[in-house]
């Protein structure tokens, strides 16, 4: 396991051109790569495939990193990583549909929605005298909008203690919330402790600027600029 310097010397040397170099750092970081694609399994997409994507983003955490950031690689490479993943999921991933269609099934939903409550619902041939459609472009294109369902609808079978939709997406956001903690507390930690004080007293603590200066001992002015300094800098870290 190579520790942080030889990890910066190998980013430089990457960087540069060193092939070598690079291949290193990807062997040294299978592990970092592998946690955080294993999230998105059961997505329909091969393993094989999303580690190659993950890799992609550790690639491109390689060339843009900037040790001028005062961060920790592992903590920049993580966003990056999975970034890569769901942009994948949302470019490529799934059946993409084109904006025609997309604008017809809009215009025939605003057609339904303006209808009186009480008339009676339009057939899909109805629906394609009045758009001059074929029934069957009725269909797709409303098949092609996605419209909401319980949350208490199963996601798995009809089997008694079947997973259902409201479990799968608290499940879903309690691994974002994990990989979010997990940078935050990186990030935070790579602060100076002056700026690291502030910014816990703030966020954790529910402190107003006001008293936070008045028990640092300095302006409220001096805590606002400090703060406003320390959030930009963690938007700038993150390409945000």
């Amino acid at each position: 396991m190579i520790d942080y310097a030889q990890t910066l010397r190998l980013i430089k040397l990457a960087q540069d051109g060193d092939q070598d170099a690079k291949d290193m750092l990807i062997n040294e970081h299978y592990p970092l790569v592998k946690s955080v694609i294993r999230r998105y399994r059961n997505k329909g997409i091969d393993y094989d495939d999303l580690f190659q994507l993950g890799c992609v983003g550790f690639v491109k955490a390689i060339n843009n990193f900037d040790t001028s950031y005062n961060v920790r690689f592992s903590t920049y490479a993580v966003p990056m990583i999975a970034g890569e993943v769901k942009r994948f999921l949302r470019d490529d991933g799934y059946i993409k549909v084109s904006r025609a269609i997309k604008s017809q099934a809009i215009e025939i939903n605003r057609y339904l929605d303006s209808l009186p409550a009480d008339s009676p619902a339009p057939s899909i041939t109805d629906i394609a005298e009045k758009f001059n459609l074929e029934p069957q472009e009725v269909v797709f294109a409303m098949d092609s909008t996605r419209y909401p369902v319980s949350l208490s609808t199963p996601v798995d079978s009809n089997e008694e203690g079947s997973v259902t939709l409201g479990e799968r997406i608290a499940t879903q956001e309690e691994e974002d919330s994990k990989l979010d903690h997990f940078i935050l507390k990186q990030l935070i930690e790579s602060l100076s402790p002056r700026d690291r004080k502030i910014i816990i007293m703030r966020y954790y603590r529910d402190k107003t600027q006001s008293e936070i200066a008045k028990e640092l001992g300095v302006s409220q002015v001096q805590v606002s600029r400090i703060e406003n300094k320390v959030l930009q800098n963690m938007r700038k870290k993150f390409g945000e």
